[in-house]
This record gives C-alpha cells, structure tokens and sequence, in this order.
C-alpha cells in the first residue's frame, strides 16, 4: 500500500531518468537493445509508420574480411565505437556497428492515432519508447564525435600528446547546444554519461576512452613537464645542459618555447604527481641506462650490419664484446632489442663524425687499437648508437664519465679519457 506522503514521479522528470540510465549502457547493451526491438512484433506493428535509416553524415565500417569468408557482415559486438580515419586530410570517423547509428522516423499522424486507437497493444507503447531512447543516444554520440573531431583534430592525427588541447565537457555542450540542428539536448550531464561509456580507436590503432579527449589543463601541463625532463636527458648528453633542470628552469622553458605560464610550486606539484624527483636526485640517478636511454637496437657489427642499419652520420656509440649466452636474434634476422648493459660486456666507447666510416675501420683494424680489435675478431661483437648533429666529442666525454661512475672502472678497450 502506498504510504499517503508519497507522491508520483513527475513524468518528464521520470523521462530524464530513463534517458539517464539509457545514456550509461555500454554499447553491447545498446546493440542487443536495437536487435530486440526490430525483432519485436510491436515493432512490426509500428512498421507502417517507422521508417528505418541511418544517421545523416554517418559512415559505418563493415568487416571486410568477414564478410568475404561468410558472406555476411560480422556477428559479434565491438566494444569500441568506431577508428578514425584520415581520408584527403580529412578526420572520418567509421562506426563499428549500424546500431551505433541507427535513426527512426516516425509518421507522427500515423503513430498517435495507432496509440490512441482502445484496442492498441500495450506493447507498442514500450517499442515505440526503446526507439526513441536510441535515437536520442545515437543523434548524441555522432553530435558529440563530430565536435571532438574538430577540436582535438591535431592529437587524434599524430597520437602525440603534447597535442591535446583543454577540453570540457561544458565547453562541447555549449558548442552542440548553439548548433539549431540537433534535435536533442546536449546538456553537460548527458555527455558525461555518454563519454564514461565509450571508446574510439584512433588512426594508429591505438583504442582510447573517449574522455581521454577531454583533459582537464592540469593534466595536459603534466605531460609538457614531462616532456621537458624527458628532453633534459639528450640535452645533458649534448653538453647543452651541465646539470638538471631546476623547477624554475621548466617554467621558463615552457612559457618560452609552448607559451604556458606555470609557477615554479606548480611544476613541483606536478612533478610530485608524476614522481618525478627534483633536480638534485636527478643528478644523482643520472647513471649510464639513464644515459643512454634513446640509443639504438644492439646490431651486431658485421659489414651487411654496417652498411644497411648504420647512418654515415654524426654520432656516439657503444660496442660491446660477445656474451657467454647465445645471441638472441629478432625477426628482421639480425636486429636485437637492447639489454641492460654491464662492465663486462661493454668494451669501448666513442664518438665520430661518420659512425660508418669509423665503426668499419674499427672491423679491418685499421683504428689502431689492436685490444678493441681482439674483441671483434670473432664476429659476435654488436654496436649501438645514438645520432648527434653537434658536440658528438662532448656527448662521448659525458658518456665516458657516467660509465665510469656508474661501474666504477673504464670500458675495457678505451686506453685513454676522451
């Protein structure tokens, strides 16, 4: 029994509620919902009076491969809204699923005066109900894809992260509420609904949640300050830089170079957030991995090596001596990812202005350094290295002097500091 002080829901607020709950589905729900309702037999009622179509504007990527094998198109659910492609310059975005834009249309006249009818099922109500709800949800989402598309149109092409732009949800609700031709309210809780549920795969592959597309600048400031640390590295193997950068030096940096003012206590804070140390510990960690991080795969240094995967370029490099183990080879026949190295194992370094050139004179044995050469004689010895347009001798000394800190001892065939 209902207790007296209870009051009926209100219908329209009732009908936001749904249209709440319908927003947060995750898509197989949705597809399996489309695939319910058009096989109802209320919905072979309405039929006379629905028109089935597809979204205006919106493509759809069928799976080729499948259907060449089965002769249909493909079964099962993506739980990935679509990918975006680059077509002439242009950001397309192909929907996984025909549910995801499916679009009804209705002959008014026609439906009101079939549900005003007394002998009309009750069914009716509840279809013609679903398929409202999924127009709503669909005019939406392809609404909202259209307005990300336009405004992280740089980030969605390179997958760069320095790209991404400050996006609200406010900001594109404003947008899609100023435009007269959507015919649903993109009021801000709705697309929050909607972007907790979904995902886009971007032109590389890469899937992402679509409120990824919708960085607060908090977290976009973090990934220009890690980038600038992330450049501190090659910079202090360059000689540009003597020692880490401080807080202070980051802001300046970034407002010089990106245009973004922070507070020297706002990098720290981000720093803090990313556990980034400060400058001081960064000095301290700065051991060899850390130094070499951005050097090439290990290849083995072998004439074919040397002429198909060494640049005749400016550069430093490392050889190292072969190992006990056998080495372990990648697809490409002779390319090996790199290895943590050790004292042991690495057995010179250097610097040249042709790593070709030199790395070859290194395998006649025409460097003048009979020791090196003893340790390339049998063929199993590997180099690795990095490009450096400039200050290559200054890298090579910076180089030298972290392996040295680091191991505690020089590389076993250099016979002299650079």
């Amino acid at each position: 029994m209902r207790h007296p002080n209870n009051k009926k829901i209100d219908a329209a607020l009732l009908g936001k509620i749904v249209l709440a709950r319908f927003l947060e589905l995750p898509l197989r729900a949705v597809d399996r919902l489309v695939t319910q309702a058009e096989s109802s037999t209320g919905f072979a009622a309405l039929r006379p009076w629905v028109t089935v179509s597809q979204l205006q504007g919106a493509q759809v990527a069928h799976d080729v491969d499948a259907r060449h094998q089965t002769g249909t198109p493909q079964t099962q659910t993506s739980p990935v809204l679509g990918k975006i492609h680059e077509v002439n310059q242009d950001l397309v975005f192909l929907y996984h699923r025909d549910s995801y834009v499916r679009e009804y249309r209705f002959d008014e006249e026609g439906v009101n005066h079939l549900m005003s009818r007394p002998d009309c099922p009750a069914e009716l109500a509840g279809v013609l109900r679903r398929l409202r709800l999924i127009n709503t949800r669909n005019r939406l989402t392809h609404a909202l894809m259209q307005a990300v598309l336009a405004s992280q149109a740089a980030y969605l092409r390179s997958g760069q992260s320095l790209e991404l732009l400050p996006l609200t949800q406010a900001e594109i609700s404003a947008r899609l509420l100023s435009e007269s031709n959507l015919a649903v309210v993109a009021d801000p809780g709705r697309i929050s609904r909607l972007v907790r549920v979904l995902s886009i795969a971007l032109p590389n592959g890469e899937v992402k949640p679509l409120g990824g597309l919708f960085p607060k600048p908090r977290r976009v400031h973090c990934h220009f300050v890690d980038h600038v640390i992330k450049r501190e590295k090659a910079w202090m193997l360059q000689g540009v830089l003597w020692e880490p950068l401080t807080d202070e030096a980051i802001a300046a940096i970034l407002e010089r170079e990106y245009g973004i003012r922070l507070l020297r206590r706002t990098v720290a804070n981000i720093r803090h957030d990313l556990a980034i140390p400060d400058c001081r510990s960064r000095g301290q960690r700065m051991n060899y991995l850390a130094a070499t991080e951005g050097f090439s795969a290990l290849v083995p240094l072998t004439s074919q090596a040397l002429r198909t995967a060494v640049p005749a370029q400016p550069g430093v490099y490392e050889i190292r001596a072969a190992l006990g183990s056998p080495v372990s080879v990648a697809k490409e026949g002779w390319l090996e990812k790199s290895a943590p190295p050790g004292p042991h194992s690495i057995v010179y370094i250097g610097s040249t202005g042709d790593l070709r050139k030199r790395l070859g004179d290194h395998l006649r044995g025409s460097s003048d350094n009979v020791l090196l050469y003893h340790h390339l004689a049998d063929g199993a010895a590997r180099v690795r290295f990095r490009l450096i347009s400039e200050g290559w001798r200054w890298a090579e000394r910076d180089l030298y002097r972290v392996f040295c800190e680091t191991f505690g001892m020089p590389p076993l065939c250099n016979r002299m500091s650079p």
